[in-house]
């Protein structure tokens, strides 16, 4: 009985019947392809706990992978025409490890909510213009990356992910950080490059764990001097219209932090 299946880089713009009576399979793999649909058959791959679809042309995913019971090691989306995901995916409560980035998708269901299993989500690369304020409910979570997308804010339950260690908001819409971003005592690393943020809020001095700041290509004017506490290893600052820098910016450099500006 077989535990492993790979197709990739072939042609194929659905996968035969086949493929959905192998029930002992415990990984799928069929990145690569021309996939345009996934079919309901899929609901029978009980054992399955790694899925792989991603570099396929997928328009949308069946409800039923919701089902996918034994799902709990990687869910790879990524890099389909995914418009949305269905509601039904907040029933894969112990997948780890989520990648829909690289998609079209314009919104999230409030679902997503209840994948409480995730520790790593990644949905760069999209249109999302909000996240929904559930996915504060993802207690687990250590990586949130929603680089690249359509964002105007981000919501306050974002501190509620406290033991998030990296978050990455480059290349968004943002004017403005919630305060309750300071809630994120354990984040090493925030990425806020490209963003029309003007100035750092003052909830980020709480991140005592800090060690990477990227704030490259905003509207800072200013550094606040509580930057000088924060146990920075890197903080880069280019292409902000910063007039002048403050002399504890050599402080930082002095212990070991380095600065670009």
């Amino acid at each position: 009985m077989r535990r492993e299946l790979t197709i990739r880089h072939t042609t194929l713009t659905a996968l035969p019947d086949s493929v959905w009576q192998e029930t002992s399979l415990e990984i799928l793999n069929v990145s690569n392809n021309k996939l345009t649909v996934i079919a309901d058959g899929i609901r029978n791959l009980q054992q399955v706990r790694i899925l792989d679809v991603g570099h396929n042309a997928l328009r949308d995913l069946p409800p039923a992978i919701g089902e996918l019971g034994g799902l709990t090691d990687y869910l790879y989306l990524s890099d389909n025409a995914l418009t949305e995901l269905p509601a039904s995916i907040g029933k894969l409560t112990r997948v780890r490890y989520l990648n829909a980035g690289d998609n079209q998708l314009a919104r999230l269901p409030a679902s997503i909510g209840d994948m409480a299993g995730l520790v790593e989500l990644r949905l760069s690369g999209n249109k999302l213009a909000s996240i929904p304020p559930s996915v504060g409910q993802l207690t687990r979570l250590r990586e949130l990356h929603v680089a690249k997308n359509d964002l105007f804010e981000i919501p306050d339950a974002i501190g509620e992910l406290t033991g998030l260690r990296r978050l990455s908001l480059e290349a968004n819409r943002l004017a403005q950080l919630p305060a309750s971003i300071g809630k994120l005592t354990e984040l090493t690393e925030l990425t806020l490059r490209g963003n029309k943020i003007n100035v750092l809020p003052d909830s980020l001095a709480e991140l005592k764990q800090l060690a990477w700041l990227d704030a490259r290509a905003n509207g800072i004017t200013s550094l606040p001097p509580w930057l000088a506490d924060l146990p920075l290893q890197k903080l880069d600052l280019r292409w902000n219209p910063i007039a002048s820098y403050p002399a504890w910016l050599e402080d930082l450099e002095a212990n070991g932090c380095v600065v670009f500006r």
